[in-house]
Order: C-alpha cells, then sequence, then structure tokens
C-alpha cells in the first residue's frame, strides 16, 4: 500500500475510533463485506453464462454431443495452465478452505483467493465441467470478507465474523435467499447465534441480495410454482423418501472420497488432467445432461418437462415409456456424483453444493414418477418431491438440514412444504450421519482436528498454533555421555531440568530429569562410571507434531500429569511442549475469542 494510502487509513482509523464505536462499525463492514461477496457471485454468474454463451453457437449444434465431450477437456486444460504458469498456488474447495482458514489460519486468508476461484470456476463450469458455483463464490466471498477486516486491524473475533458474512451474502446472492444464507453461516461455520453476530449476518445478507437484484434483476436460478400443498397421507412417503435421499447420500460421500483418493495417487498434474478429462468428455458425450451446473435439470423437473431435462441423448430412446424416462434420470443421478468428483479430479475448480441439489432434485422426481405409476392408485405431485428430494440430498450429503429446510421453503415464498420438509431433512440426515460422521466439506478436517464446532473450548485449542508453544532451547544429549560431562556442559549451563536424550539421527531415546540425577551430582567416583544412558527414562507421553492436534495434545497432558512432554516431527526429536504455556496461550486466544 503506498505511503499516502497508509497515512489515509490511519488517520480514518483515528477517526473512526473517536466517532463511532466498534459495533457500529462491524454493522458498517457487514453491508461493505455483503455487497463485495454479492458482487462477487454475480461477476461468477455472469462469466460462467458468458462462456456457455460463447460456446452455444448455431452452427456448433449439430455437433453437440462430440462438443460435449471436448469442452470440458479445453475448459480443464486453460485451467491447469493458469495454476501451472500464473498463479502456482493450490486452490481448493472454496468452503473447505474456508473452514480450514477459519481453524488454522485465524481467518487470515490470502488475496489470491479473491480472483483465484474467479477466473478458475467459471472456465471449469461454463467449459461443462460438472461442478457448482456455490462453493467458489463462497471462497471470493471469504477472502474479501478476511482482506477488508484485516485492512481495518480487526480483531480475530471480527475477522472471523466478517468471514461469516461474506459466506452469507455468497449464499443470499446466488439463490436469492437471505434466511436461508443466514441459517447456513452459521450451521456451517459454526457461528455464534446471539444479538451481536446475528444482526451483521443478516446485514450483510440482505445487502448481498440487493447487490444481486440491482445487477441481475428479479431473475431466479430456481423457477418453483407450488400448486399441491402437504397432505397427511403422504407421511410414509416422506418418510420412505427421506430413506432414500440418505441412503443416496452416503453413496454420494462414499464416490467423493473414493474417487478423490484414486487421483491423489497420480503426483503429476498433467495425468490426473489427462485421465480426468477423458473420464469426464466420455460422460458427457454419454449423458450431457451431466454438462456444466445443470440448473436446466432442476428446473425442467420442476416444471413437469422430463423431456427437455434429460436433452438430446446420442441414442433415440422412447421417451414415451415412462420406465425408460425414470431409468435414464436414475442414470443421471448415478453419475453426477461420479461426473463433479472426477472434474476435481482433473484439477477443475468449483462446488458440491449445486451438484447436490441437482442430485436430489432428480432422485425425488424418480421416487414421484415411481409412486404415481407403480399401480397402486396413488396420485403425488412431482414437484414438490422434486424439493424434497434436492431438501434430503443436502441434508445428508452436506450435513446441512437447517440451510436444506429453509433454503427450500424460502425459494418457494410459502410455508405449505415445511412439514414434509423437516420430515424428509431429519431422516436423512440423521441416518446418513451414522454412515458418515462428517460432511465433505469438514471430513478431512475433522481427522486433523482442525474443525469449527459450537464448542468453543475446542475451538480455542484449534486455532493455535504449536509452534508457538513448542520449546526447542533444551541441551540435547547422546546416550555414551557420562555424568561428569553431562554435569559441566548441560546442567551447569542450563535453566532447564529436562535434558532430552538422542541418537546419531536425533531420534529421541529418553529424556535425563534433574531430579533423577540430583543424589549423585557431588559424587566425582561417578563421573566417569555414569552415562547418559543409563541414567536416562522414557517420558510420560510423546506429541506428535504432525498427526496431534492441539485438543489431544492437551488431552495427553490431562492424562498423564506431566507437566512438560517432548515433541516429535518426522519421527526426530524437535522440542518440548510444557503445561504452563500451552495454558498461558490457550488464555490469551480466549481472550481474543471473547472480547
Amino acid at each position: 500500500m503506498p505511503y499516502s494510502s497508509k497515512s489515509l487509513l490511519r488517520k480514518f482509523l483515528i477517526w473512526k475510533y473517536k466517532h463511532i464505536s466498534e459495533r457500529q462499525f462491524i454493522y458498517i463492514l457487514s453491508v461493505v463485506v455483503g455487497i463485495l461477496a454479492g458482487m462477487g457471485t454475480v461477476v461468477l454468474k455472469n462469466l460462467t453464462h458468458l462462456i456457455r454463451m460463447l460456446l452455444d453457437l448455431d452452427f456448433l449444434k449439430n455437433y453437440q454431443n462430440t462438443l460435449y465431450f471436448i469442452f470440458p477437456i479445453i475448459g480443464l486444460a486453460l485451467v491447469y495452465i493458469i495454476k501451472q504458469t500464473w498463479l502456482k498456488k493450490h486452490i481448493g474447495h472454496g468452503i473447505s478452505t474456508t473452514l480450514h482458514g477459519l481453524s488454522k489460519l485465524n481467518g487470515i486468508l490470502p488475496r489470491y483467493n479473491i480472483y483465484a476461484a474467479l477466473i478458475t470456476a467459471p472456465l471449469t463450469a461454463g467449459f461443462g465441467g460438472s461442478v457448482g458455483l456455490q462453493g467458489p463464490a463462497v471462497s471470493v466471498g471469504a477472502a474479501l470478507g478476511s482482506n477488508t477486516a484485516q485492512l481495518f486491524h480487526m480483531s480475530t473475533k471480527t475477522r472471523l465474523l466478517l468471514i461469516g458474512c461474506a459466506s452469507a451474502g455468497a449464499m443470499a446472492s446466488m439463490f436469492k435467499a437471505p434466511i436461508a444464507a443466514v441459517i447456513f453461516a452459521v450451521e456451517i461455520f459454526s457461528l455464534d447465534i446471539a444479538f451481536t453476530s446475528l444482526v451483521p449476518l443478516l446485514l450483510a445478507s440482505v445487502s448481498a441480495v440487493i447487490t444481486s437484484y440491482l445487477f441481475l434483476g428479479t431473475d431466479v436460478l430456481l423457477h418453483v410454482d407450488l400448486n399441491d400443498s402437504f397432505d397427511f397421507k403422504d407421511i410414509p412417503l416422506y418418510i420412505l423418501l427421506g430413506i432414500v435421499t440418505a441412503l443416496t447420500s452416503v453413496y454420494f460421500s462414499k464416490v467423493f472420497f473414493a474417487i478423490t483418493n484414486f487421483f491423489k495417487q497420480f503426483e503429476s498434474r498433467a495425468i490426473r488432467l489427462l485421465i480426468g478429462g477423458v473420464a469426464i468428455g466420455t460422460m458427457l458425450y454419454f449423458i450431457p445432461p451431466l454438462y456444466g451446473e445443470g440448473y436446466g435439470i432442476m428446473n425442467n423437473l420442476l416444471k413437469g418437462d422430463h423431456v427437455s431435462a434429460i436433452g438430446n441423448m446420442p441414442f433415440n430412446f422412447d421417451l414415451t415409456n415412462i420406465w425408460i424416462v425414470i431409468g435414464l434420470l436414475l442414470g443421471i443421478a448415478f453419475f453426477k456424483a461420479i461426473a463433479m468428483t472426477t472434474t476435481f479430479g482433473a484439477g477443475g475448480v468449483g462446488g458440491i453444493f449445486i451438484p447436490t441439489l441437482i442430485m436430489g432434485s432428480v432422485l425425488g422426481n424418480v421416487f414421484a414418477k415411481i409412486v404415481n405409476n407403480i399401480g397402486f392408485n396413488f396420485s403425488v405431485p412431482e414437484a414438490n418431491f422434486t424439493l424434497l428430494g434436492m431438501t434430503g440430498l443436502m441434508a445428508g450429503v452436506l450435513h446441512a438440514p437447517l440451510t436444506a429446510i429453509f433454503l427450500i421453503a424460502e425459494i418457494t415464498s410459502g410455508h405449505e412444504l415445511f412439514v414434509p420438509l423437516m420430515i424428509v431433512a431429519a431422516i436423512s440426515y440423521a441416518i446418513t450421519k451414522y454412515y458418515v460422521s462428517h460432511s465433505i466439506y469438514t471430513m478431512k478436517l475433522a481427522e486433523r482436528g482442525e474443525l469449527l464446532t459450537h464448542d468453543k473450548d475446542q475451538n480455542v485449542l484449534m486455532v493455535l498454533n504449536i509452534d508457538k508453544v513448542i520449546e526447542t532451547n533444551f541441551i540435547v544429549l547422546k546416550p555414551d555421555m557420562n555424568l561428569g560431562y553431562i554435569l559441566k556442559k548441560a546442567v551447569a549451563k542450563s535453566s532447564r531440568n529436562h535434558f532430552p536424550v538422542v541418537n546419531d539421527d536425533n531420534e529421541l531415546l529418553g529424556v535425563i530429569r534433574l531430579d533423577d540425577i540430583r543424589h549423585m551430582m557431588f559424587d566425582a567416583d561417578l563421573y566417569e562410571k555414569v552415562d547418559a544412558a543409563s541414567l536416562m527414562r522414557a517420558d510420560d507421553d510423546i506429541i506428535d507434531y504432525d498427526n496431534d492436534s492441539m485438543n489431544a495434545i492437551m488431552e495427553k497432558f490431562k492424562t498423564t500429569g506431566a507437566w512438560n512432554l517432548p515433541v516429535i516431527k518426522a519421527g526426530k526429536y524437535f522440542g518440548y511442549i510444557s503445561k504452563s504455556k500451552l495454558l498461558t496461550a490457550y488464555r490469551r486466544q480466549l481472550i481474543k475469542f471473547t472480547k
């Protein structure tokens, strides 16, 4: 930042300190962040639609299926080139990356997150990659929120809140659903539901929606016209649909992790691009509805037009036969998760939120079609069950039942479906949670102990930086050093009472404590006879730098009752953590969280 800009900012901060309260300024920033997140989402959507429009030329219509094979590979190749030659940085899944930034980076998100997803996500989805834009929109908004907070030197707690505000803004702008956006921010990012956080979230959400209306008009992504309300006799069907969406959510999650792990075995990004590009191209050639985000599928199914939803298949199917239609729709639902994850594996950038909606809409619609045509004189509204399918899959895959309920209720502009929405969401979430403990967003973070929850104590421990509590200024001993050498070169020159013993490869063998040798310190006859190997003993426990979370470290201190524990990094001795220093760091971080 130029000197004149720094001087101007400093003057503004001084003026703000004198004339505006902290709470009022947070409200102002939440509106600013909401507008920025809304604009970021608008740019994402418009860039994607512009690319789609440029590729949708009349003279290409006759070669559409062939181009469905080629276009995604071109898009993925462009993303690969941008990553390798310009960005030269990893671009993770938007919401997962944001959650990691909240838990391990104190909400300090890099500036490149603002433009990285803004460029690569439209290329991925615009050229046909089977991904959504909600995740990238959250990534862009969160980076804008974080950097705005950093610009005005806000506290850690406020910075985390503004990231939540930006995420709510991105959601609100995408779906024009401000209430669901607030629920989304609270549920996914584990924000506190208190007046101090709720008002900024509402302000950001409303600001983003207004921004979206300003640039995009009244057009919405999902066009829903409900003609049928809740019917008590359909409750068994809602329960059954909840079970079906739960099982499908488990399938979705398992496929995601399996394909992700498959691509991880290839270190070369070029090989991933080649394998993934060909795979996704092949799937899109045979199943064109998988192309791009797929909003057309949802909207056509909601209108009752399954022919348009299925699109131009390369083979001539009899779409007047409802069972063939059902089979084709099931194929779309089955391969959507595979196509989405393959796009990610090939290096594409996008989100899983919207693909989850697509898959859920198809599943709910198929469920209704089967019920209506199975021959038992049942008649259920297909549009309603299409929406319920979306709710069930959102609740299961994303582990966000409240977001699922309020999003669908809000976009339908009514409350007629609240009871069935709650039934399907609750059943789907409960069953999925049993088989898949965490969502796709949070699984890896939870495994590393880096997942923010509504448990404040755990969150404070999580954001502690282990490097700041490790002490490395211990005098290290070798096993063949005798007592005289230890007393002269270690004990006499150190204020510590712990002396780690390591071998030539710096592997920890044990520890000598001052209390263990105090009784022989003045017995000169032992100076040459006793060595470190005979004096050392094992520590009460060992901290693994690479694998132990702060929560696990605190538990080890609690279990052992030790005041100092050694740290091993990559199998080598690294230092010690003392309980007193850990508790001091914890108290300081707790103050940051609560002030």
